[in-house]
């Protein structure tokens, strides 16, 4: 298979805080990666690193073989990670304004991902006003408008309710049967268990397999 993402030795500090400690990961192109690992092991910093948004202080970041940089914005991509809304606009008006970086993305569209993810793009309530899941569902709303190829989700699941955990392990697994390369965090065992065809953990920036994941059987 395709490897689509290269890591090469890659070593990231903030200050002297190590937080990624020559890391190598390929990342098969049409999978889904799993990375587990308690708060503050550097898992998000490593997806930041993947697609772009830091750079290693040493190493390589390799994308269908050319390196990666910061300053040429890859539209392969589609990042759940930080995401800036603004608080007094609502869900619909957030992503129109997002649409505008793509001028072939219309309206349907935007309804289309909002009823995707199960927002109403009707709801007059402002973001700010969000709970922590619907903030989740229009991260997640966003991150789908842009079609990309690669979804980088670090905990998508926070703040959902079991029915919306069910709504968002069933977008990700249609993104995979249409062989869409997902690269996923999270907590919970289960959804590593059911979503990822590799499950990696990182510990105080080291990065492994993961052990007790080689038998699952997804669903």
């Amino acid at each position: 298979m395709k490897t689509i993402i290269e890591l090469k030795n890659i070593n990231k500090s903030f200050g002297k805080n190590i937080v990624i400690n020559n890391l190598n990961l390929d990342i098969e192109e049409g999978k889904v990666t799993g990375i587990i690992g308690r708060n503050g092991s550097g898992k998000t910093v490593l997806l930041k690193i993947m697609c772009g948004l830091y750079i290693p202080n040493e190493g390589s970041v390799l994308l269908n073989g050319e390196e990666l940089s910061v300053d040429k914005p890859n539209n392969l991509f589609g990042i759940l990670i930080d995401t800036n809304f603004l608080d007094n606009e609502t869900a619909y008006k957030n992503l129109k304004l997002l649409s505008y970086l793509d001028k072939k993305i219309t309206d349907k569209d935007i309804f289309a991902v909002l009823d995707k993810v199960g927002l109403d793009f009707k709801n007059k309530t402002k973001y700010r006003n969000y709970s922590t899941g619907m903030k989740q569902k229009l991260k997640l709303a966003q991150v789908l408008l842009f079609k990309p190829s690669i979804l980088i989700l670090d905990e998508p699941f926070n703040g959902l309710d079991e029915e919306s955990v069910t709504l968002f392990r069933n977008i990700i697994k249609e993104y995979r049967e249409n062989h869409a390369t997902i690269i996923i965090t999270s907590h919970y065992r289960e959804d590593i268990e059911l979503l990822c065809d590799y499950v990696y953990k990182m510990e105080k920036g080291v990065l492994r397999k993961a052990d007790g994941y080689e038998k699952f059987k997804k669903s």
